[in-house]
Order: C-alpha cells, then sequence, then structure tokens
C-alpha cells in the first residue's frame, strides 16, 4: 500500500510540474527595444575661399567703426553679425584659428571671409593669398 501511494504522490507532482514547464515569463509589457543614436555630426557654417588684406587697409576704419590692425585677429564676412567669433579652418592643412568679425566684406565674387593678414599667416596661406576654409559660428555678440 505504501508503494502504491507512493507511486501515485509521485504521478501526482510529475503531473503538477509538467503544467508549468519553463518558458517565458510575463512581466509586463515590454519596452521597446531602444536604437543607438548617433550624434548628428556638426555641419559648418560655410565651406569656401577665404582671402586676406592687411597693408593697404592698415590703419583704416573697419565697418564697426574700429581701426583696422592687420596684426589683428579679425575678418571681414558679409552677413554674419558685427563682433561675431568665427573658427576658420584651413582645409589643406587642417589649421584652424578663432577669429572676430569686425568689417564687412570680401568684395571679391567667390570668397566668403576676408582674414587679417596675422590670421592668414597663422593659418599658413598669407604667401598663397587664397584658400579653401570651413567656417564654423563660435559666437555672436549678445544683444
Amino acid at each position: 500500500m505504501r508503494r502504491v501511494l507512493t507511486q501515485s504522490m509521485l504521478a501526482a507532482l510529475l503531473v503538477s510540474t509538467l503544467g508549468a514547464a519553463p518558458g517565458q515569463h510575463d512581466l509586463g509589457p515590454r519596452l521597446p527595444a531602444r536604437k543607438l543614436v548617433e550624434p548628428e555630426p556638426v555641419k559648418p557654417y560655410q565651406v569656401g575661399k577665404a582671402s586676406w588684406y592687411g597693408e593697404l587697409f592698415h590703419g583704416k576704419v573697419t565697418a564697426n567703426g574700429e581701426i583696422f590692425d592687420m596684426h589683428q585677429l579679425t575678418a571681414a564676412h558679409p552677413v554674419l553679425p558685427l563682433g561675431s567669433y568665427v573658427r576658420v579652418t584651413n582645409l589643406s592643412n587642417g589649421r584652424s584659428i578663432v577669429v572676430r568679425v569686425n568689417d564687412r566684406g570680401p568684395v571679391t565674387p567667390g570668397r566668403i571671409i576676408d582674414l587679417s593678414y596675422r590670421s592668414a599667416e597663422i593659418l599658413q596661406f598669407s604667401r598663397k593669398g587664397i584658400q579653401k576654409v570651413r567656417l564654423d559660428i563660435v559666437s555672436e555678440p549678445e544683444g
């Protein structure tokens, strides 16, 4: 009798565990899988030809009223607000500087910025005269 009882209990236990076979547990609603989002690369404000100006305009009044000094890190741009700071990168050698826009120009079609002589010197194109550059706005004047 004991043997029959033991076998019956074992059979009942076996049947009850078959219904609880391991599987996926319901833990509530699933969140959608997240995709890794790569940050978009920062687009340049402008890419084009830069030129420089120096002695001919040295000591003359700029568009913002200050005296042009060809040895300062300044630039002329047709539309950026005067007082803006722009990073200029020489695309042939990767050198870059930050200049302040204090004048209007360039007047030659096809050019996007005129740099002071010192700026062109640092970017290593003062002998060449014209260079393809990338402009990135660093800051605009407040107010």
